[in-house]
């Protein structure tokens, strides 16, 4: 805060004077104190000006975050909305595609879980994209490669159950905790157990990794809709005004 202050002032002081005719590396050192007293009595009359000025300097590198997000989304669309691995749910051929980076020990993943649904449920014309992204220890990396393998070796809607179980679920993630989930869900708990450490598993565990790098993303859960990055929980009511926003475009 210091140093933004430090900045924002020195700007006033620059806009205070003609842009060709100021250069303070010309002025005395009795000129320079001067126009120092000269600034500091302003902003102590008006010290408005500094929070104004800050506000405006938060907007502009908001702005400029926001263009540089875009242009990393531009610059990875196709392992973004076309990797040809990760699962496709909502509706296929929706005019919006939203994609979710999430971890399923993440408590924010898990309260977005029932926001979500009830976005593609409302509208009806979402693509969604689920991006498993492990960061939060042993316990998210056994969750993803399970639901990785339900995805390769069984499809698509055997995923979606399985996706809609770990993210509900509350206990210790491990093998005996596994069994139980297929065996409640009809899948066979032995060829899913073998799979999980399997190369092909482990690849696309690492390819959504690099992706998330190169998006620069370290944290669930991370949203993609259409070409903004939205980084970190939305409330139902911002992803539905969002949505809309995109539509008028």
């Amino acid at each position: 805060m210091k140093r933004l202050l430090s900045s924002t002032i020195l700007a006033l002081g620059l806009a205070a004077a003609p842009v060709m005719a100021f250069d303070m590396g010309s002025m005395s050192d009795e000129e320079r104190a001067i126009f120092r007293a000269e600034i500091r009595s302003y902003l102590l009359d008006n010290p408005q000006v500094i929070m104004e000025a800050v506000e405006l300097l938060e907007q502009r590198n908001a702005a400029a975050d926001a263009a540089h997000d875009m242009a990393l989304v531009q610059n990875n669309t196709d392992a973004l909305f076309d990797d040809g691995y990760s699962w496709v749910g909502g509706n296929p051929n929706g005019d919006i595609t939203l994609v979710e980076f999430i971890d399923y020990r993440c408590g924010y993943c898990r309260k977005a879980f029932d926001e979500v649904e009830q976005l593609l449920e409302n509208d009806g014309n979402i693509r969604l994209i689920v991006k498993e992204f492990p960061i939060l220890g042993e316990d998210s990396v056994v969750s993803s490669r399970y639901a990785i393998a339900v995805k390769q070796t069984m499809g698509d809607e055997a995923y979606k159950l399985a996706h809609d179980a770990l993210i509900t679920f509350k206990g210790d993630v491990n093998t005996g905790s596994l069994t139980r989930i297929s065996e409640s869900l009809g899948f066979d708990a032995d060829i899913l157990l073998a799979r999980m450490d399997s190369d092909e598993v482990t690849e696309e565990i690492r390819q959504t990794r690099a992706l998330a790098q190169n998006l620069k993303i370290s944290g669930t859960p991370t949203f993609v809709m259409q070409d903004q990055l939205l980084r970190g929980y939305l409330p139902l009511n911002n992803m539905t005004a969002l949505v809309a926003e995109k539509r008028t475009r």
